[in-house]
């Protein structure tokens, strides 16, 4: 990008977002329309630089960074008009009244897009609104929730499985075939029986359902459960995964 450019998109973004405490990165690849991208980390140490670069290498994807716990004050109406779709990669359980008010209202009455990755299926845990969200949920402890009992899930490193694509003609899985990843798998996450199922998995340490859509009021959500390092940034199928996500909850065609 040349010096010209870096300067207006700096000057964009200062205009744009001026809570500054709660941002980090941005980025922006305009071949084509622009999507607006706020994507929210925080709260679980990740690999920064080779997990912004999938968002850098997606053409049409203008991104932003919000770091969490103050990211959580983005979901203001003033501030998240700023942006298509929300991308959560954070793991956070803090969250005020009002910012779970805003975030309803966000997406439930304005159709916000957004798009879960990986370890935020933990965000929350004390909030049963956000697993209506989301769609499902990885549980830290044993709890009973609305007459359910739930279990605590699990977690295992450097798995290598194959993804399989329950849906084809999604356009979230729209190019892709099955594939092969190294990832973090997780097992025994509740997951809605209201979704709509994308993703399956056939391993001993791994959930059956990995990824699945989502409505909740006006928006569309879309959940993926990869997502842990390096291995995973750099499967091409995993980077089409995401940005057709972006695409599809934006309501926009790629």
């Amino acid at each position: 990008m040349t010096k010209f450019w870096l300067t207006i998109t700096s000057l964009f973004w200062v205009a744009l977002l001026p809570d500054l405490k709660a941002l980090g990165n941005d980025g922006v690849n305009t071949k084509g329309h622009v999507i607006r991208v706020l994507v929210v980390t925080g709260g679980h140490d990740f690999e920064r630089e080779p997990f912004f670069a999938m968002f850098q290498a997606m053409p049409g994807i203008q991104w932003r960074e919000a770091i969490q716990p103050a990211a959580n004050d983005l979901y203001a109406e003033d501030e998240a008009k700023k942006y298509d779709v929300i991308v959560l990669y954070d793991m956070v359980q803090t969250i005020t009244e009002n910012q779970k008010q805003s975030l309803v209202r966000l997406l439930k009455e304005q159709g916000k897009g957004l798009v879960g990755l990986h370890h935020c299926i933990v965000d929350y845990q004390d909030w049963p609104e956000f697993r209506r969200i989301l769609g499902g949920r990885y549980y830290l402890s044993k709890r009973t929730e609305e007459g359910m009992e739930l279990q605590p899930g699990e977690f295992y490193h450097d798995q290598k499985f194959t993804v399989q694509i329950a849906d084809p003609v999604h356009p979230v899985t729209q190019g892709l075939k099955d594939f092969e990843i190294d990832d973090e798998t997780y097992k025994g996450f509740y997951v809605s029986p209201g979704v709509k199922e994308l993703l399956r998995v056939s391993h001993p340490k791994s959930a059956p359902v990995i990824g699945w859509t989502n409505q909740y009021g006006k928006a569309r959500v879309a959940y993926i459960q990869l997502g842990h390092g390096p291995a995973a940034f750099g499967n091409p199928n995993y980077r089409r995964l995401i940005l057709n996500a972006i695409h599809w909850v934006s309501r926009k065609k790629e």
